[in-house]
C-alpha cells in the first residue's frame, strides 16, 4: 500500500494521542545576567515631551544655581549633581502631575523618561524634596524672564490680565487646629522627647544606629520647631482680636448671660494647627471647609501665559487685586491697563487705589436679590468717583463681553493646574508651599511659550 502524499486529520490526531510525557515549555529566568549595548537616547522617541523639557531648560540662565555649589576645580569635595537636570526633572513631572519626591526618585529609576532626563545621574528622595522648596526666589526669577522674553518676541503683551484664586488643601489636618493651653502642652511635651534623647545618645550611644537617632532627632526637633512657630502665631492672632471691655458687678441673671457669653467665646477662640502654623480653614471650591492655602494667578487674556503669583493664607479675594497688580508692576515695571477679576475680589479702597493708578476693572458688582436694594449699577451714596465709574461702565454690553474672558483664561488655567496635581500640597509653610505654586506657573509658561513661537512660525 502506498504512503499517502499527506496525513489526514484523524491519523495526527491519533498520533498526538499516543505521545506520552511532559510538555516541554520556555520558562522565564530572571537570574540570567544579560548584557544589552543601548544607549539612553535611543530610548525616547525623537518628539517625546521630555525631550522638549530638556531643551527648554537649556535656554534658562541657571546662573545663580550654579553660583551655589560649593565644588570646584581644584579643590576637594564631590561633584554636585548639575541644577539643569533637577530643573527638568522637577518641571517634567509637573507635567506628569507627579507631586511626590519619593515617586519622582522611583520613577528616575524605573520610568525610561525620567532615566532619560538622569542621564545616568543618580539622584534620591531627599536631594529632589530639598531642591524643589529651596530655591523659591531663583524660581520666581525665571518666571519672570521666561514672561520678558515673550514680551520682547511680541508674544505677549499684558495688556488686559485676568485673575483667579484657588484654594489648595494644606498639609495639614483639621483636628491639628488646637487653642493656646494644648500648644503649650504639645510643646512641653515635645522639648521632654528631645531632652530624653538627647540623654539616651550621651548614657548609651550603641543604643540605637547613627541614622536612626539622627532621624528620630530630626523628627522631633521639626515637631517643636512647628509647634514654637504655632504659638508665635497664635500671639499674633491675638494681638489683631479686638480686647475685652472692663465690666462691674452684674446679678445672678446677669451672671448667667456671662457664662453663655464665655461659653460661645471659648467656640470662637483662635486655634492654630500644630502641623502648619501658616495654613489656614477656608472653603472649598466642593463646599467644604479644609485647611488650605489661597493661590492666585494672573493671566494674560490673549495668550494664557501665567504672569504673575501670590500666594497667602487668606480666606477670600477681597484686596487681592491690588496686590497683584502691585505685584506686576514689581516683575515687568509697568501695570496692566485692564484687570479682570470676579465679584468676590470687590472692596472700596482696594478697586478706588487700582483704578486711581490707571488700571480699568471689569468686575460684576454683587447681585441684589431684595426689591428694596438699589441698583448695583447705579452710583451710591458711599461710592468714591472710581467705583461710581466702575458700576456705570459693567452696565454696558461691551464691558460684560469683555468680562466674559475672564472664565476662558484665568478659570482655564486653574483647570489645567489642577488636572497637573494642584489639589493639595505636600509642603508646609508659605515660602514652601509658594515655590511649588511657582513650578506650575513656569511649566505652564514654558510650554504656552513653544506653542506660541510655533503659531508664529506657521503662520
Amino acid at each position: 500500500m502506498e504512503k499517502p502524499l499527506f496525513d489526514l486529520p484523524e491519523a495526527q490526531n491519533s498520533e498526538k494521542k499516543e505521545r506520552t510525557g511532559q510538555p516541554r515549555v520556555k520558562r522565564p529566568n530572571r537570574q540570567q545576567l544579560e548584557w544589552r549595548p543601548v544607549d539612553l537616547d535611543s530610548t525616547l522617541a525623537l518628539d517625546h515631551p521630555a525631550r522638549l523639557v530638556w531643551d527648554l531648560v537649556e535656554q534658562l540662565d541657571l546662573t545663580p544655581w550654579y553660583a551655589e555649589i560649593q565644588a570646584v576645580t581644584g579643590h576637594a569635595g564631590r561633584d554636585a549633581i548639575d541644577p539643569a537636570i533637577l530643573i527638568a526633572l522637577w518641571l517634567y513631572a509637573t507635567l506628569e502631575g507627579v507631586g511626590s519626591a519619593r515617586l519622582l526618585e522611583r520613577l528616575c529609576n524605573e520610568h525610561d523618561a525620567y532615566h532619560w532626563l538622569c542621564g545616568g545621574v543618580s539622584v534620591n528622595y531627599h536631594t529632589l524634596a530639598d531642591f524643589r522648596v529651596k530655591y523659591p526666589d531663583f524660581l520666581d526669577s525665571l518666571l519672570t524672564k521666561s514672561v520678558v522674553a515673550l514680551i520682547a518676541d511680541g508674544q505677549v503683551t499684558l495688556q488686559r490680565v485676568a485673575q483667579d484664586g484657588k484654594h489648595v488643601r494644606a498639609s495639614a489636618g483639621s483636628s491639628s487646629f488646637r487653642r493656646r493651653p494644648k500648644l503649650e502642652e504639645h510643646l512641653k511635651i515635645a522639648k521632654e522627647q528631645v531632652a530624653r534623647l538627647r540623654k539616651e545618645l550621651e548614657s548609651d550611644p550603641q543604643a540605637t544606629t547613627k541614622r536612626q537617632q539622627a532621624a528620630r532627632q530630626r523628627a522631633v526637633r521639626e515637631r517643636q520647631e512647628r509647634l514654637g512657630k504655632a504659638l508665635k502665631r497664635m500671639e499674633e492672632i491675638e494681638e489683631e482680636l479686638p480686647k475685652p471691655k472692663k465690666v462691674s458687678r452684674k446679678t445672678e441673671e446677669q451672671q448667667s448671660e456671662k457664662s453663655k457669653q464665655a461659653k460661645k467665646k471659648l467656640r470662637n477662640e483662635p486655634r492654630v494647627s500644630s502641623t502648619d502654623p501658616e495654613a489656614r480653614i477656608m472653603k472649598m471650591a466642593g463646599g467644604g471647609f479644609r485647611p488650605a492655602y489661597n493661590v492666585q494667578f494672573a493671566t494674560d487674556t490673549a495668550t494664557q501665559v501665567i504672569a504673575g503669583v501670590i500666594v497667602s493664607n487668606q480666606g477670600n479675594d477681597k484686596g487681592q487685586l491690588g496686590a497683584m497688580q502691585a505685584h506686576l508692576e514689581q516683575r515687568y515695571h509697568f501695570r496692566s491697563k485692564e484687570a479682570l477679576v470676579d465679584a468676590g475680589y470687590f472692596q472700596y479702597a482696594d478697586f478706588t487705589e487700582v483704578s486711581e493708578k490707571g488700571t480699568v476693572i471689569y468686575s460684576p458688582p454683587a447681585n441684589y436679590y431684595r426689591s428694596h436694594q438699589p441698583d448695583p449699577y447705579q452710583p451710591q451714596a458711599k461710592d468714591t468717583p472710581p467705583i461710581a465709574a466702575w458700576r456705570q461702565r459693567m452696565a454696558t454690553e461691551s464691558a460684560k463681553q469683555i468680562y466674559k474672558l475672564r472664565a476662558a483664561t484665568a478659570e482655564c488655567v486653574n483647570a489645567i493646574a489642577h488636572n497637573r496635581g494642584l489639589q493639595s500640597f505636600r509642603v508646609r509653610g508659605l515660602a514652601k508651599v509658594k515655590a511649588v505654586a511657582l513650578w506650575y506657573a513656569l511649566i505652564h509658561t514654558l510650554m504656552r511659550g513653544v506653542t506660541l513661537r510655533m503659531a508664529a512660525l506657521q503662520a
